[in-house]
């Protein structure tokens, strides 16, 4: 028996029998409140549960993969039918919820989801926050600086040769007056407030930094340990893996999940790899931003990097290899794998 939810706070489901067989006269429907109360008091009727395929575990199916996995029911984590079969068989709640059912029963699914019920999952969410932080203080930044371009001559000649900091700290301080018609005045007091949102902003941003970094650090102290891995680069790492990352059975499931696993490019006499532009992108670019910093600060890696320019490799070529490199040494920090002195000739199966 298998359940798929749908993509409001319900959720349809299909019973499908071990046999492959579907029953239609037994759907169910799921709703939030049953998730949260004995939903297998829903399923019960139609056999003993044997799996459960969760469409959008990561988010309208978060809930319901989080009580079918306390209940001790194994959760599988089921893609959208893609668009050739959504054209032939047409879409609803129920067709969806019989093509979860009989793809993990079939065996095409088999990714588990995340247990999202942990420290990483808190991570997660400070992120979110310290995210949209970061990019709102980008914004008041940009605004200050499009405003200054505009502002009377007497305002810019006071703020010219200020750097960041400074500008932010006068521009708070700013007087603009009673009268706002006038063109001065006016673009006074609107550079104070987006100066007085950038510090509100700042101030918020090292709050979740103080938040998020022991979180971290309870979560995988290895990690840190790294060279070149930080707070926010860990964070991110932590957030992709999720709070079991033993569900990725191998350093190269880790790699196809952070989007570094080489992708053969080869054609007649030229034997090559290529990028991997899938996975997800917000690890490929943590693991890019401790390469950058390995290349930069680490003699190891620059004595890699030297060697593989010889051979001939261009640079997109080495950090291709390099970040394939750190996502082995991550996948073993995350997963509690005993370290190990890694030597200078281990950089070569990451080619």
């Amino acid at each position: 028996m298998r359940s798929s939810p749908g993509p409001g706070p319900s959720a349809g489901g299909g019973v499908v029998h071990a046999d492959g067989v579907p029953c239609p006269d037994r759907s169910a429907r799921l709703h939030a409140r049953g998730h949260r109360q004995r939903p297998l008091r829903v399923l019960a009727p139609h056999g003993e549960l044997v799996a459960a395929g969760v469409e959008g575990t990561g988010a309208y199916g978060a809930e319901l993969a989080r009580v079918l996995t306390a209940a001790g029911v194994t959760v599988i984590d089921v893609d959208r039918p893609d668009r050739k079969t959504r054209r032939m068989k047409g879409k609803s709640d129920p067709i969806d919820a019989y093509a979860a059912a009989t793809a993990v029963l079939s065996g095409r699914a088999t990714g588990i989801p995340k247990s999202r019920d942990g420290v990483v999952e808190a991570v997660r969410v400070l992120r979110i926050a310290r995210r949209s932080a970061i990019k709102a203080r980008t914004q008041a930044m940009n605004q200050i600086r499009g405003l200054l371009v505009s502002a009377p001559a007497m305002l810019r000649e006071q703020l010219a040769g200020l750097d960041r900091a400074a500008l932010i700290r006068t521009l708070a301080r700013l007087r603009p007056g009673d009268d706002l018609s006038h063109p001065l005045a006016v673009t006074r007091a609107s550079l104070r407030r987006l100066a007085r949102r950038h510090q509100a902003l700042d101030e918020e941003i090292t709050e979740l930094d103080c938040e998020i970094g022991p979180l971290v650090k309870q979560a995988a102290p290895a990690l840190l340990e790294l060279f070149g891995v930080g707070p926010e680069t860990a964070g991110q790492l932590l957030a992709s893996a999720g709070d079991n990352p033993e569900r990725m059975c191998s350093e190269a499931a880790f790699a196809h999940l952070a989007g570094v696993a080489p992708i053969p490019a080869s054609s007649g006499r030229t034997h090559r790899h290529r990028l991997n532009r899938g996975g997800d992108r917000a690890a490929n670019n943590a693991l890019h931003t401790i390469v950058l910093t390995r290349m930069r600060f680490d003699e190891r890696t620059r004595t890699y990097v030297e060697r593989r320019t010889k051979e001939g490799l261009n640079k997109k070529d080495i950090m291709r290899c390099l970040k394939r490199f750190v996502a082995r040494e991550v996948y073993r920090a995350l997963t509690s794998t005993p370290t190990r002195r890694i030597n200078q000739t281990d950089l070569a199966p990451a080619a």
